[in-house]
């Protein structure tokens, strides 16, 4: 508490539900372990008080904000800029205030596809079958398009984010290397179809995630196979019940989203203060057995 002071920069982190959140922890223990005079804080923040969040970052002029579900996509309208990648994925997840200009960016990508080379996976080249298209799913699959995965078959609702997994498809086929199609997560068996020659599944959405703990959108084992990559970007609780399907499945590589978690706030992190994030000594306090 000795590093809170009359000089002390806020950050925050907006969202709904965020109780749950380890990005305070990691970034705080960041912060401390640099010894930069940072205070990170998360407010919850749903859609209809997100206009006076944002308000509140010039107020009270705070370096800045994380953004999480729902608000990634609904905050573009009320920045002054946006990264090209976030103009791209049309999500944001980082907002940084340059003396009151505030900028939107999108590390949700980067932080996904660094996660996997943490844990020495490369995607490059395979295909992935992706659900949700909403502010972590459109970054994935965009920046995973990017850095050069062959194919990404995309699932998703016919809801509000069905336009925007549209316009994903689209854009990742006329401005990237790889082949993107849309397909409709009500129809069961195209899903298990696209997953029996999928090297990676990634699970994008909320579900798994309170108050969705108990359920998932693969729920039969046979679905998957052992030489594949299972990802869900949830990572409260630390097993999903998407994870536990896999395991049962005997697949190789089961992640939660921890590790993305980790990168995207480490590039955050630069944004706000200029410096790296050390990010062993974090890895070392958040990749424990512990369960949420």
């Amino acid at each position: 508490m000795e590093r809170i002071d009359g000089h002390t920069i806020l950050i925050g982190l907006m969202a709904h539900p965020i109780r749950h959140s380890m990005s305070p922890t990691m970034h705080n223990n960041a912060f401390a372990k640099l010894g930069l005079n940072y205070a990170y804080l998360a407010f919850e923040i749903d859609s209809d008080q997100l206009a006076a969040g944002v308000q509140a970052i010039r107020t009270l002029d705070m370096r800045g904000s994380n953004i999480s579900m729902p608000n990634k996509q609904k905050i573009l309208p009320l920045l002054d800029r946006l990264s090209p990648a976030a103009k791209l994925a049309g999500a944001v997840n980082t907002v940084v205030n340059d003396h009151g200009v505030l900028t939107g960016y999108t590390t949700d990508g980067t932080g996904f596809m660094k996660s996997l080379a943490d844990e020495g996976l490369d995607i490059r080249g395979q295909k992935m079958v992706l659900t949700g298209a909403g502010g972590a799913g459109t970054p994935i699959a965009i920046q995973a398009a990017l850095d050069g995965v062959k194919e990404i078959a995309i699932f998703n609702l016919h809801d509000a984010h069905w336009d925007q997994a549209k316009k994903n498809v689209e854009i990742i086929n006329d401005q990237t290397d790889c082949h993107a199609t849309l397909h409709e997560l009500e129809d069961q068996d195209d899903f298990r179809n696209e997953l029996a020659t999928a090297a990676i599944y990634c699970d994008a959405t909320g579900v798994g995630m309170k108050p969705l703990e108990d359920k998932t959108l693969v729920s039969d084992p046979s679905w998957f196979h052992e030489d594949m990559i299972v990802f869900d970007t949830v990572y409260a609780p630390r097993t999903t019940k998407l994870m536990k399907v896999a395991q049962q499945a005997r697949v190789k590589h089961v992640l939660n989203g921890l590790g993305m978690m980790l990168e995207q706030g480490a590039e955050a992190f630069k944004l706000w203060t200029g410096k790296e994030m050390p990010v062993d000594y974090i890895r070392q306090l958040l990749f424990t057995d512990r369960e949420e």
